[in-house]
């Protein structure tokens, strides 16, 4: 008789039992923020606490998160905390612009977003990506970092579909010179926690600045570039992300380059985090493995039009949704209250920070059954019905939605179907990854995974 295949349980960082000292936390916070959570967090509805007399209300109940960032979310302005790690790098992008700059942006990028849109991007994605995985499988028998792949994949997507190939400069160095951006920029600074002054320097952000000097000078020249085709004629240019930028009514040249950094830095980065995550889980779970790539054999050759990848890989598409749910894009969501408010039985201050945690919300015993395992099949046709809105939040959630949710899933799932149609990726590892809070949520060090053919 056939046992069965137990599921795999990937690393995470440990709950701690007892809470954190002053100082201790600082040292957490600062180094991974993700480790700060002690065992209640991921089993109790609401939590409270303060920090430097300002109260911290962990909310993880689906209510409750419906309540704060959707019917009530104009009360709810970003927390201050997550502004001083943000703002340094997107200044006024998408991601950190508020109040009226923040719906003029989203209204004009907004028309690239559409559904036809984004369907209309499927042919060039699945291009890219097959290119992309012959150009991989010349590496067969070879280690590669899964990270940094993936982040030159995205790449190429992006200016393919968004910026229709004008972006300046190579792949390569962008994808080094994001991970040493991301890396040093977007993290934690024990003056951050502090509420310290912006004009004291943030030391550890100070060798991001290099990086950031690139984008800033990558940007520009292809702003420039793109001006001048614009200025040429109606039939000059294309009508792309980077075009509705610069002819959108009042935004100002550094709000355009905010942008365009907020979607090259930021918005590919989640996917690429996503891919490599999804590479080393599968390579961890051989059943989860062979039921892919038995979809993928069976499927892919009656499919006429990538267009119908996503609706019809409903596994390679429930693996790509379970690493989210695992290593969420965007870990914390985080809320400063205008006014007084309640939340189920817990009552909100004007000023209290509101934290909602994907990170919690995803591995949340009241919510998921085995949490802290991978099973895609929670969310196959049948099962992923019965998933709460408001406990799955790879996007986000309310009026500040990802706006390209749509465009990174449909992303993620022609990506995984092109390298996984003739590929195999082993993790190649010396021990378990270790997982870090930045931006995203990543492996420190980068991925090593071993190309195969199968």
């Amino acid at each position: 008789m056939d046992m069965p295949v137990r599921p795999f349980r990937p690393p995470a960082p440990i709950p701690h039992a007892e809470p954190l000292g002053f100082a201790s936390f600082l040292k957490t916070a600062s180094r991974n923020p993700i480790e700060i959570w002690g065992t209640r967090a991921f089993k109790e509805p609401y939590i409270r606490g303060t920090w430097l007399g300002v109260p911290n209300i962990v909310v993880n109940d689906p209510k409750g998160v419906r309540h704060c960032l959707v019917e009530n979310a104009a009360n709810y302005v970003m927390q201050p905390l997550r502004q001083r790690i943000l703002r340094p790098l997107l200044r006024d992008g998408l991601l950190t612009a508020e109040g009226a700059l923040w719906r003029r942006t989203r209204k004009a990028i907004a028309p690239v977003f559409t559904p036809r849109n984004i369907a209309g991007f499927t042919e060039t994605m699945q291009a890219r990506s097959q290119a992309f995985a012959e150009r991989i499988s010349g590496r067969v028998g070879e280690t590669v970092d899964g990270s940094h792949e993936m982040t030159l994949l995205t790449f190429d997507i992006l200016q393919a579909t968004l910026f229709t190939d004008d972006i300046a400069g190579d792949g390569e160095t962008f994808a080094t010179s994001t991970r040493a951006f991301l890396g040093s920029m977007g993290r934690v600074d024990p003056l951050d926690l502090l509420d310290a002054p912006a004009f004291l320097p943030r030391l550890r952000r100070l060798k991001g600045r290099r990086s950031m000097a690139y984008f800033r000078r990558l940007i520009a020249e292809t702003i420039e570039r793109r001006r001048a085709e614009i200025e040429r004629g109606p039939d000059g240019a294309p009508n792309d992300l980077l075009s509705l930028l610069i002819k959108a009514d009042g935004l100002s040249a550094d709000e355009i380059e905010d942008n365009i950094i907020t979607f090259i830095g930021a918005g590919h980065e989640t996917t690429a985090r996503s891919l490599a995550w999804t590479l080393y889980l599968l390579s961890q779970a051989p059943a989860e493995r062979a039921a892919v790539e038995a979809e993928l054999d069976s499927v892919l050759p009656t499919l006429s039009h990538p267009s119908e990848w996503v609706d019809r890989l409903v596994y390679t598409r429930a693996v790509f949704e379970e690493a989210l749910r695992l290593y969420p894009p965007a870990p914390s969501l985080n809320r400063t209250a205008l006014a007084p408010d309640r939340a189920g039985d817990v009552e909100i201050t004007a000023g209290a920070t509101v934290l909602v945690m994907p990170w919690l919300i995803h591995r949340h015993e009241m919510l998921w059954d085995r949490p802290d395992h991978f099973i895609p099949s929670r969310f196959l046709p049948g099962n992923r019905e019965t998933i709460d809105r408001y406990q799955y939040l790879p996007f986000g959630v309310g009026p500040r939605v990802c706006i390209g949710a749509s465009f990174a899933l449909q992303e993620g799932v022609i990506a995984l179907a092109s390298l996984l149609k003739h590929l195999r990726f082993d993790y190649a590892g010396n021990g378990p990854p270790e997982v870090v809070q930045r931006i995203t949520v990543q492996p420190l060090g980068g991925l090593p995974l071993r190309v195969a053919r199968r």
